[in-house]
């Protein structure tokens, strides 16, 4: 199988059909672009929904990945290896928190954050046994396990996966009177997205994340914060809830965290958080394993220089300014978004999500929709201003403007 048609018909063949992946077959990649078995080259303005936020095949992170690989990969956590130490100290410090508890995808760190939520409830907060309630978001989206989708609000991943897990209350997102008026005795936590990646990059009225933080607070509730998509220089800071000067009680991370080398997540927290689980309670043979560990702390000294976040605060207001008149031309209903990270809806005028996506990819450029008429920008923070101007001027073509 040598052509792009032919690998395409073997994966619809052979694979099952979980997704609809445009109708490209990337062979190489570098920075901001990658290049099809044709030699076709594409600007990639999705950034694997943000897991490449230092693009692809960064030195830095390949050289780490390459030492360690030389050296050994996996221990299981039955033993302890020389990189897990570094990696847990410097990710909580990072996160300005106490303690970490590494896993592998960012499914997997959401469902790590429902268990302690619940344990701490349990053990510290005193609801009692089997009563425990976690207050989402409508429009969240945390992941595809039985019990995450369970609190979905999308029929695409919630329908025929039933019996759905009890225990979770879903209100309004941005609606912090809706959020309140839930919280009772038995609420533990509440989860939420800084700003909702996969619903269209939908980012809260000012001051929401605050009234969530101090509500939280006052009501002796667990502020769970899903930076996933968010976290790790998307926005222009760190963290997202930063912008708002917020600091919940756990970070949920992933994507970015394994540099788009391998899956890296982790759940941080406070000791009296992370401290009510006791050996046997949870794990991972390979959360926290030594490859992980190696790309994830060359992530982390990435990140502290401040470089990418200053890149996602510049590029991301030179992004918004150039997507704004595409609203006052009629070609799109609404761009929101933060730093590098924007969600645009197409007026269906000039065709529905999918349809633009496939014209962008036809000239060079690869972004994905979203709920219909949605599509996300997100490139790598590694994109020049002129690769991305270059990328905002194709779809101006593709939307007529």
């Amino acid at each position: 199988m040598t052509s792009p048609e032919e690998i395409i018909a073997a994966a619809e063949a052979h694979s099952a059909h979980n997704y609809h992946p445009l109708p490209v077959v990337v062979a190489t990649a570098e920075g901001a672009w990658m290049t099809d078995v044709a030699g076709r080259r594409y600007l990639d303005l999705l950034a694997g929904y943000s897991a490449l936020n230092f693009g692809h095949g960064n030195r830095r992170l390949l050289d780490a990945a390459r030492a360690q690989l030389e050296r050994v990969t996996l221990t299981s956590r039955a033993f302890h290896h020389d990189r897990f130490a570094d990696f847990c100290t410097q990710l909580a410090e990072l996160c300005g928190m106490e303690l970490v508890l590494p896993m592998n995808t960012g499914a997997e760190a959401v469902e790590t954050a429902v268990k302690t939520a619940r344990k701490w409830g349990y053990r510290v907060k005193g609801v009692p046994d089997g009563r425990a309630k976690i207050i989402v978001a409508d429009n969240n989206f945390h992941g595809r396990t039985t019990t995450i989708v369970s609190f979905s609000t999308d029929p695409e991943a919630r329908a025929d996966f039933g019996p759905y897990t009890p225990g979770f209350a879903i209100v309004p997102y941005g609606d912090l009177a809706a959020l309140e008026a839930a919280v009772d005795d038995d609420t533990v936590a509440v989860l939420l997205e800084p700003i909702q990646g996969e619903a269209g990059v939908l980012v809260p009225p000012p001051g929401y994340l605050a009234g969530v933080r101090a509500l939280t607070r006052s009501r002796n509730v667990l502020f769970v914060a899903d930076e996933i998509q968010s976290g790790l220089g998307r926005t222009g800071r760190t963290f997202a809830c930063e912008h708002e000067g917020v600091v919940p009680d756990m970070y949920v991370l992933g994507k970015a965290l394994g540099g788009g080398v391998l899956p890296v997540s982790a759940v941080v927290s406070s000791r009296e958080v992370l401290g009510v689980f006791r050996p046997g309670e949870h794990g991972s043979t390979f959360g926290g394993n030594p490859l992980a560990c190696a790309v994830a702390l060359e992530v982390i000294a990435i990140l502290r220089t401040g470089e990418f976040q200053q890149r996602a605060t510049e590029l991301g207001d030179h992004l918004h300014r150039e997507l704004a008149p595409l609203v006052d031309s009629g070609a799109v209903d609404a761009v929101r978004g933060r730093g590098l990270w924007a969600g645009v809806d197409i007026n269906p005028s000039r065709g529905d999500g999918r349809t633009v996506s496939e014209r962008l990819l036809a000239r060079g450029v690869l972004v994905k929709d979203t709920h219909g008429a949605t599509i996300r920008i997100a490139p790598p923070l590694v994109i020049s201003k002129e690769d991305l101007d270059w990328g905002l001027g194709r779809l101006r073509e593709v939307l007529g403007v």
